[in-house]
């Protein structure tokens, strides 16, 4: 059995700082290789696993013996966490991983480009111009959804070329489907090219997690078979609307949409900045890396992060023709900015700052492991600043007051040194001096 005493140093800092987030970790050998890659919904908890228990496993065993460093990227759900491992999987082909399916594993929803567009489910993501909704890690979901949308909005399913040629001459006839009223008939004309559009509208939004259009429209459905006395058919329509509830829109971990982009952001402090990269090929993170840069002249941010841009470009022979960032920083040209401001491009950018922020607050605890004094005096002097004080709150004390419609007053103090809480100073009083809900009159008098 190994615990944190046997560990070396470094390594039992990085896993007792870890967040109790969901993401992906990644372990390295002395070589500074990849040699496994996990996912986590709790990365603490599932990282600690490995050393703090006994393997029965031979290749667990070796495999921890081997960990020298290990590195992590924060997401927002468990779902993001099991498509962003099978990205980096796939990219780095750790030894110790098994083998994973291709993307065809994962469906996706798919607006067809083309006249009158078909929707429906698909396991290839083609670069046809087509809208692509997902991946989804549950394929039942994907059926409800499509359920739901059949039955809110008549579409084709015919594979038809509905050019204005072919309708105008009559080419195609209605098929089943419209007779079971499945679709209105647009391969005759019978349905206009925009009424058809606002359906995809519509859709469109369903699928985004815009749901408040299509509700309404559904409650309206349920409602007029209550009153058809079509109890189950009602029934039908609220499950599938109680199961749609559950339904994740989509993730911010792919998104064919958003290719060949590098993402920058920075966080900081007195002293520091805390610094994340995320490099995006071929709509998928594949790279991450967070670091810590020093101040020297109270620099800006805007400043840091054009030197960390700068460096990690260089470092990374990243030759991406964009670069995605919080606010504006100027590179001479060399590259397309973006500074998004909503959709998956602006969520992408929010996932960076989150590792960043984690990353900084994994450096202050890891400080006040190895050295206490040193990250008393960061949260004294950030505390300073936030607090706009002339010295800094080394000794804070904070006084609640309380009582039942103007009687039996009573008052708490808690007490804070160094940024501690001391509670061997905290105190309870019993008010006799000040009559009332007259808190004002209670500090005035210093009545307890």
């Amino acid at each position: 059995m190994r615990n944190f005493v046997a560990w070396p140093h470094p390594l039992e800092l990085q896993v007792k700082t870890l967040p109790n987030e969901p993401g992906v970790y990644q372990y390295f050998d002395k070589n500074e290789v990849i040699i496994y890659i996990g996912k986590a919904k709790n990365l603490k908890k599932r990282v600690s696993s490995y050393f703090s228990k006994t393997h029965e496993n031979g290749k667990t065993k070796v495999l921890v013996t081997k960990i020298v460093s290990i590195k992590h990227i924060v997401v927002e759900t468990e779902t993001d966490a099991l498509l962003l491992e099978n990205n980096l999987i796939k990219k780095h082909k750790p030894r110790y991983n098994i083998l994973l399916k291709d993307d065809k594993t994962y469906p996706w929803i798919c607006i067809k480009k083309e006249r009158f567009p078909r929707i429906f489910m698909t396991r290839r993501v083609i670069k046809d111009g087509s809208e692509y909704f997902g991946p989804y890690t549950s394929i039942k979901t994907v059926r409800i959804l499509l359920d739901l949308i059949k039955e809110l909005y008549p579409l084709r399913t015919c594979t038809y070329d509905l050019s204005h040629q072919n309708i105008n001459e009559g080419k195609y006839k209605v098929c089943l489907e419209y007779h079971l009223k499945n679709c209105k008939g647009a391969c005759e004309n019978l349905e206009t090219e925009s009424h058809y559009n606002n359906s995809i509208k519509a859709i469109r939004n369903i699928i985004k997690g815009n749901f408040k259009e299509g509700l309404e429209k559904f409650q309206e459905m349920m409602l007029v078979c209550a009153e058809k006395m079509e109890f189950e058919e009602a029934q039908k329509i609220k499950e599938k609307l109680s199961l749609l509830g559950n339904y994740q829109s989509k993730s911010t971990i792919i998104n064919p949409a958003i290719n060949n982009v590098d993402v920058f952001s920075i966080i900081s402090d007195e002293t520091h900045g805390y610094a994340n990269f995320l490099k995006i090929s071929n709509g998928a993170i594949i790279q991450s890396h967070t670091t810590e840069i020093k101040k020297k002249l109270a620099e800006t941010d805007t400043e840091l992060l054009t030197h960390f841009i700068v460096e990690i470009r260089q470092r990374f022979n990243s030759i991406s023709p964009e670069i995605y960032v919080p606010f504006n920083v100027n590179l001479g040209g060399i590259v397309k900015v973006t500074i998004p401001k909503l959709g998956d491009k602006k969520r992408i950018v929010e996932l960076s700052e989150r590792n960043a922020k984690y990353y900084r607050q994994e450096q202050f605890k890891q400080t006040q492991i190895v050295d206490p004094e040193r990250h008393v005096k960061r949260i004294m002097a950030q505390m300073k600043k936030d607090l706009r004080l002339h010295v800094e709150p080394r000794h804070i004390e904070c006084f609640d007051n309380s009582n039942i419609q103007g009687t039996h007053p009573v008052a708490a103090c808690v007490v804070f040194r160094d940024g501690k809480p001391s509670k061997k100073e905290y105190r309870h009083y019993n008010i006799k001096t000040v009559v009332g809900p007259d808190d004002f009159g209670f500090y005035g008098r210093g009545g307890f």
